[in-house]
């Protein structure tokens, strides 16, 4: 999936959310206070800080008081498909995948509600099992991450494909014993894995 907009962080509607507490708020000044949100982020020492608390970062680079009720807006709980779509490859591989009889699971450096996020839009149903990092504790390259999905599809590492649009996180599965192919859609410099430009080459594999 991708954000629409090309932003993951703050949400698309940071904005709009901010502008109905406070309408004076300049594109200048958002701009501002998403950089600082994302020298937070990069800075911290979690790998899924709390949302709160990175609220709090823009909005008093922003002059704005960070009420309850004005992160209470900012985590409201909307639509995936009001900031989150698949990419054009992803529904139709998936389902053919799922047709084979292709056991999947996500393994994601992300916050807990990913499979949330992967009902509102749609493609939930084709995962049996989610390795989260905000659940375990650890990140890729941790092997717990890598283990976690293939202990919980009953697999064995040499049973199982890794896709990943990191290479190197691709390379650790390889050494792990797991099979491994790098997602490269923009890419033209050759991954130093195997690698793939759609997930439609990935049913050449099955």
């Amino acid at each position: 999936m991708q954000p629409i907009g090309g932003r993951w962080n703050p949400r698309a509607d940071f904005e709009p959310t901010v502008l109905a507490h406070e309408p004076s708020i300049t594109p200048q000044q958002f701009a501002a206070a998403i950089a600082a949100g994302d020298d937070f982020l990069a800075t911290s020492s979690s790998s899924t800080p709390d949302y709160d608390d990175y609220h709090r970062v823009m909005l008093r680079h922003l002059g704005v008081d960070p009420t309850g009720e004005l992160l209470a807006d900012l985590r409201r709980d909307v639509p995936a498909s009001a900031f989150l779509e698949t990419f054009p490859d992803v529904e139709e591989t998936l389902g053919e995948l799922s047709r084979r009889g292709v056991q999947m699971a996500v393994v994601s450096d992300a916050w807990p509600d990913l499979p949330g996020l992967h009902d509102g839009l749609g493609i939930r149903p084709f995962f049996e099992a989610y390795a989260i990092s905000a659940v375990l504790g650890c990140n890729k390259p941790d092997p717990r991450m890598y283990h976690q999905a293939s202990t919980a599809l009953g697999l064995d590492p040499g049973e199982c494909l890794f896709v990943d649009d990191d290479p190197e996180l691709v390379a650790a599965a390889i050494r792990l014993g797991y099979a491994g192919r790098a997602l490269c859609r923009d890419s033209t410099v050759p991954a130093a894995v195997p690698s793939v430009s759609s997930l439609k080459q990935l049913l050449d594999l099955f």
